[in-house]
């Protein structure tokens, strides 16, 4: 079995009053509130929902 490199991401900031796009990527990493970290696994789409939204974010890899 292979092991995949994660990424940790945290929502620092509030989803409302944001894009609806920028909201269902936040939901595709499934971040559901502020202040919410979830571990990711490392891939390309993943990298750019986190490229999009990243002003929301705060990364760790």
């Amino acid at each position: 079995m292979t092991e995949h490199k994660k990424i940790k991401v945290t929502l620092v900031k509030s989803l409302i009053g944001t894009v609806k796009a920028h909201r269902a990527c936040a939901y595709g990493l499934g971040l559901r509130h502020r202040q919410h970290t979830v571990e990711v696994v490392d891939t390309p789409e993943n990298r750019g929902m986190i490229n999009k939204i990243n002003y929301l974010l705060k990364v760790e890899l």
